[in-house]
């Protein structure tokens, strides 16, 4: 998905109604948004951040200096190991290590929904989207939190709903 259908399912999932104008600038595509009060903000985890504050929804930046910093480790993740990643064995890399990340958490900063599940979870949908169910039930806990994550209030929109099994299938899928 292109960054700046993302980042307007984020305006849309803060509320925000003004339907902001981005471009894409360079090779990789990064997010440019012109603000009406001064220079333009450039890049993913920036723009949704300055989208977070409009909406006046800091919490979802995080409410500790720790979780803070926890949520611009995953913002900055986003950015530099999910865009970009197309080929099969990246993908499982990710998602294995994510998958022992969550192992003991709810969402990314452990008890709290922030910006960083939602980003994510936009980076990640057309991965997962293409997953078989042994490998949904491979990687358990980013199943888990990924279900979580859409069925989240506002979040996944138009984005195609990705079906997980409750009851496991197979037995030696770790």
């Amino acid at each position: 998905m292109a960054a700046a259908a993302e980042l307007t399912l984020l305006e849309k999932s803060l509320g925000l109604r003004k339907g902001n104008k981005y471009s894409a600038q360079g090779e990789r595509q990064i997010p440019v948004l012109q603000t009406n009060s001064g220079p333009c903000l450039t890049g993913l985890a920036t723009i949704a951040a300055h989208l977070v504050k409009e909406a006046n929804k800091e919490y979802l930046l995080g409410s500790t200096a720790e979780e803070k910093a926890i949520v611009q480790q995953w913002l900055e993740y986003r950015v530099t190991r999910v865009d970009g990643n197309s080929n099969k064995d990246d993908v499982r890399i990710l998602l294995k290590d994510l998958n022992s990340y969550l192992e003991d958490k709810v969402y990314l900063t452990g008890y709290n929904f922030t910006l960083a599940d939602i980003v994510l979870y936009y980076g990640l949908h057309r991965f997962i989207v293409d997953l078989t169910v042994q490998e949904k039930e491979k990687y358990l806990n980013v199943s888990r939190w990924f279900c979580h994550i859409q069925h989240y209030p506002g979040i996944r929109q138009h984005l195609s709903s990705v079906v997980f099994i409750k009851n496991r299938l197979y037995t030696n899928s770790h």
